[in-house]
């Protein structure tokens, strides 16, 4: 089959995030053939990326052959290739996620397949969940295997020691206890953390620093442990896991598959990942996207996050028909391509 039309547009979101995500949240791509398979994609950018997918990644893809795994890897590369003046990482690797993430969904339609299947097999049908957010007492009841918290610093560790405190009494001591600080704190204080937070088991500790501090993270992660440091979302692409690797800068890598250059991307950074003998926790693994690469992936972990926040929040359903949370896992389901529909009605 050969692809006849490419187009990403911004959904019309109620429920997002302020702050860069007020108009640089996800978008979505539509990937149209000849033989009228359409596949969609979720990528990254915002309303910046819309430029770039509809006109020079358009540009090169109409009339491209897609009928193979090998023929999605050529569109990857040829799409990076030609975006390298102005991308390769940031917003342009946002929006070439969302694209190969729609050829990946079309192919799988094709062939009557999950992703999963198409890059390996599924190795792991039933995938443990952890879940983001505050609400300790609903994701017990759901049975997810742990909770991460967010911290920023506010000049004390007196209320993540609460947070922590709270989350290991209703969780269990089973449960993993997490943080994302998201870039908040510094050396100092990440050491500072582990000793007030030490008798907690804390798991990981997410983006302690900036993602330019490859060498200082690769000298702190020993003085944390065993908490284990974990990063990767703000990341983009082999090249900046390979540097990642290089500096033992994460005991834990976090691509975003919608972010990082889509599944084809991910692939190859597990690749690397198994070079380094470092596992892979992709962010917001436990969306369809990041799913069927930790399905399929050897080098990913049995786990997968879900950002719920709270319960009876309200939330913006762009996506139909994707997986539930039975017994604390998930599971990528039978349906071909990722499993999942579009809300046509936030377009």
């Amino acid at each position: 089959m050969q692809i006849e039309s490419v187009k990403a547009v911004y959904p019309n979101y109620e429920n997002v995030v302020s702050s860069w995500r007020t108009h640089l949240w996800q978008i979505v791509v539509e990937v149209r053939t000849n033989i009228g398979i359409v596949g969609y994609g979720y990528g990254g950018g915002g309303l910046a990326s819309l430029p770039i997918v509809n006109g020079h990644f358009r540009e090169l893809l109409v009339g491209a052959e897609l009928n193979s795994p090998e023929d999605v890897y050529g569109i990857w590369d040829r799409l990076y290739y030609e975006s390298l003046p102005y991308g390769r990482k940031g917003i342009a690797m946002m929006a070439l996620s969302g694209v190969d993430l729609a050829l990946w969904d079309a192919l799988g339609k094709a062939e009557g397949k999950p992703v999963a299947e198409l890059i390996g097999g599924v190795r792991k049908d039933r995938i443990e969940v952890y879940a983001t957010g505050p609400d300790s007492e609903w994701y017990a009841e759901l049975g997810v295997s742990g909770q991460k918290l967010t911290h920023r610093w506010n000049g004390t560790t007196d209320d993540a020691v609460e947070s922590a405190e709270k989350a290991r009494e209703v969780m269990g001591d089973e449960a993993k206890v997490m943080f994302d600080v998201y870039m908040s704190w510094d050396s100092e204080m990440t050491v500072r953390m582990a000793r007030d937070l030490a008798d907690f088991d804390i798991y990981w500790f997410e983006d302690v620093l900036t993602p330019d501090d490859i060498r200082e993270l690769g000298e702190l992660r020993p003085k944390v442990s065993p908490i284990n440091l974990a990063g990767g979302e703000h990341e983009f692409g082999v090249a900046g896991f390979r540097e990642i690797g290089e500096h033992r800068a994460y005991d834990i890598w976090q691509p975003d598959i919608t972010w990082c250059g889509g599944i084809t991307a991910g692939l190859r950074i597990c690749k690397l990942a198994e070079e380094y003998a470092v596992p892979v926790v992709p962010h917001r693994g436990g969306e369809v996207w990041g799913l069927h690469l930790i399905a399929a992936g050897d080098a990913c972990d049995d786990l997968a996050e879900l950002v719920m926040g709270a319960r009876g929040a309200d939330k913006d359903d762009l996506w139909v028909g994707g997986p539930e949370i039975e017994g604390g896992k998930l599971s990528i389901g039978d349906g071909s391509g990722f499993g999942v529909g579009l809300n046509e009605g936030m377009l």
